[in-house]
């Protein structure tokens, strides 16, 4: 009997919908009637045509957030009113649930059980909780003398810029519209042309749960278009990107020339560190699902794995026995553990990397194949690598793991911060003193104690080094989209 879902009737008949720019509050075909499409990693098929916005698109967009911040209701808009009409924007997407769990999985391919347990409920949850700091970004007052009153107040950033990339569409464009939202930003969001369908259904629901008109606004398109127009827009005050490296630096050079306020969540290459005395039962598939989770799409997926030299081989065994037993699939089915690269120019790049880990000498012992049908990436266990192999130095973003022996604590710690990145890192140990030492000396921005990439909207994410700057969730998410204004007044 089939495991595979059925298609919810809204995504039915979202599919055959033409697929606009929401702009100003409305819904607008591109202007030079420029359209691409959206496919099904599961099999190729095309899922929809979307309108491509270009450069007058963008204008459009940033002239709508921009009349909405300086003149529009959203500005002078009580805290607790912005932090309603956030909570009724989760309440719609709550209500839709599985509508938006469906349409991730059939333009990204992943899992739909990762995005009912983690995605989407992550998603909601941002809204919940940065609603909740509407009426809570508070300033100081500074005691400078009897004769001054002395404070200071945090403003919006005015008009956010705010790229996404394709390897959590919903989630991605939740941690970056909730925070903007909550300090009263105007937003323009450019989802990744790869996976553009539930950006454009959010639209839907930011319309109908009454924000004003220019204060969300949702282009899809191209990052060498659309993408560039908004980082030289004269009147973006901030850019938020999450996506590559190369692109990050890219983005920062060309932010510097109108000295726009810059958030870059990039790359990364973690460690994740198996010490001597860790619970194998917990660490070993902890470490698997830290890299392989998501199709390792994941930027701070946990892809050099150091095992201590004593448990080495156990390790290694157990980790190609759980390789070998996924279950790849389309993401629809109920049954899948890991569905398809997004794109066939991933699987390309995929696939060459575990080529490349070959001929440089590493042995690979399982996967790193494709399919016959589908963009599939079968999980690939490397072992007899040297920290100085492409595959051990560069982001792959697939399903491949390095694993490699270490003697030492001090030299993993050596050998895990020796790396242009610094996203996430992982530790396995019961010991606790360990937990904390070596906590301290790993440079990442997320360090994970016996479990792997876990996040929460109260938790700050984001990188040290060439993975970037600027946290996203949390209280330190705010400080992305707000200036901090000092008032002195003098009291003779």
């Amino acid at each position: 009997m089939s495991a595979k879902v059925l298609l919810h009737p809204k995504v039915t008949d979202f599919l055959q919908e033409p697929k606009k720019l929401f702009i100003n509050g409305q819904w607008q075909e591109s202007a030079d009637g420029r359209t691409f499409e959206t496919t099904n990693p599961a099999t190729g098929e095309v899922l929809a045509t979307i309108f491509e916005a270009g450069p007058k698109d963008v204008d459009l967009a940033v002239e709508a957030a921009s009349k909405a911040f300086e003149e529009g209701s959203w500005t002078e808009m009580s805290a607790s009113e912005r932090s309603r009409i956030m909570h009724k924007l989760a309440d719609l997407m709550e209500r839709d649930f599985e509508v938006l769990a469906q349409l991730d999985t059939l333009d990204n391919g992943k899992p739909i059980s990762e995005m009912r347990s983690a995605d989407l409920p992550n998603a909601i949850e941002q809204l919940r909780y940065f609603a909740g700091w509407t009426t809570k970004m508070t300033g100081q007052t500074v005691p400078i003398s009897p004769n001054s009153f002395n404070y200071t107040v945090h403003e919006p950033v005015g008009v956010v810029g705010q790229i996404i990339p394709w390897n959590f569409p919903i989630m991605m464009a939740l941690w970056k519209i909730a925070p903007a939202l909550a300090t009263g930003c105007t937003i323009i969001l450019k989802p990744a042309e790869q996976t553009p369908l539930s950006a454009v259904y959010l639209a839907k629901l930011v319309e109908e749960a009454g924000f004003p008109k220019g204060v969300v606004n949702i282009i899809n398109g191209f990052g060498k278009v659309a993408g560039d127009a908004l980082v030289k827009h004269p009147k973006v005050n901030k850019i938020a990107f999450t996506g590559s490296t190369p692109v990050g630096q890219s983005i920062m050079k060309e932010a510097a020339n109108t000295m726009k306020r810059v958030t870059l969540e990039l790359g990364g290459k973690s460690p994740n560190i198996i010490l001597p005395d860790a619970d194998l039962d917990k660490a070993i598939p902890g470490v698997f699902n830290g890299i392989m989770a998501n199709q390792g799409e994941v930027c701070c997926a946990g892809s050099r794995v150091f095992v201590h030299e004593s448990m080495y081989e156990m390790v290694v065994d157990r980790l190609v026995e759980f390789a070998n037993n996924v279950k790849l699939g389309d993401g629809l089915d109920e049954e899948t553990k890991m569905g398809p690269l997004v794109s066939e120019r991933q699987q390309t790049i995929v696939t060459s990397y575990v080529k490349k880990g070959v001929e440089e000498g590493a042995n690979l012992l399982c996967g790193g194949k494709e399919l016959d049908k589908g963009y599939y990436v079968t999980p690939a266990v490397f072992v007899d690598v040297e920290d100085d192999m492409t595959i051990a130095k560069e982001e792959i973003f697939g399903p491949v793991v390095v694993v490699m022996p270490y003697k030492t604590i001090d030299e993993v710690v050596e050998r895990a911060n020796n790396s242009q990145f610094g996203l996430g890192a992982g530790i396995w140990t019961e010991n606790l003193k360990d937990a904390h030492t070596v906590s301290r000396k790993l440079k990442a921005g997320s360090v994970w104690v016996n479990t792997y990439n876990v996040t929460d909207p109260a938790v700050p994410f984001g990188g040290y080094k060439q993975s970037g700057f600027g946290r996203e969730m949390g209280s330190y998410a705010l400080e992305n989209y707000t200036e901090v204004k000092n008032i002195w007044i003098n009291l003779e």
